[in-house]
């Protein structure tokens, strides 16, 4: 009785200990899920600041309207390809397409802002130097949240790798999270300068 009594004491912390790693694993799945979140309230209101930009700049730039518009496509784009990482954010095809969307978006931006300096009054408009300062510091909450994005995906990749945390993730189908990167290219690596 008393041999009976120890064995199911023994399967009895068993499964407190399994249950106490899959919560582990939800709690961590849920804070990559939230940090994404964060970046993407960041990249909408980039998203929203683009195409005022863009209008401002349309008055100035009337014979750049090639680049205005890719501008406003890759944003489109971006934006899109936001929504979808942002259904899911464990879905490592999902942040593949928004880096590579991104990196469409901030070649776009950077070529606009390259061209806006041969144009001294569009440099001196008040509404683009505004637009610009919220996008640039826009940029930077981004890339903050970006960073604690990939904390947490690191965190969590970790814990379902790791032994025991595997058995349990393996069983209950938790997902390696993929890292939301920067795109290879040394151009696209640069931060988009903005300066007027």
């Amino acid at each position: 009785m008393l041999e009976f009594l120890g064995f199911l004491v023994v399967i009895v912390a068993i499964v407190f200990w399994l249950i106490s790693l899959y919560n582990n694993l939800v709690d961590l799945r849920n804070r990559f899920k939230n940090a994404f979140s964060q970046i993407d309230v960041q990249l909408k209101r980039r998203y929203d600041l683009i195409p005022n930009l863009v209008e401002t700049a349309k008055a100035y730039m009337a014979h750049e309207r090639e680049t205005l518009e890719a501008v406003i496509a890759a944003r489109n784009s971006a934006l899109s390809a936001s929504q979808k990482a942002a259904a899911d954010p464990a879905n490592a095809g999902a942040m593949r397409d928004l880096a590579a969307a991104e990196s469409t978006l901030a070649g776009g931006l950077g070529k606009l802002f390259a061209l806006s300096e041969a144009y001294p009054d569009l440099k001196a408009n008040q509404t683009m130097m505004q637009l610009s300062e919220e996008l640039t510091s826009t940029e930077n909450k981004v890339s903050f949240a970006r960073q604690a994005f990939n904390d947490a995906v690191t965190f969590y990749n970790t814990a379902i790798e790791k032994f025991p945390g595997n058995m349990i993730a393996s069983s209950f189908g938790f997902l390696r999270a993929e890292l939301l990167k920067a795109t290879e290219s040394e151009d696209e690596r640069k931060a988009v300068k903005v300066s007027f």
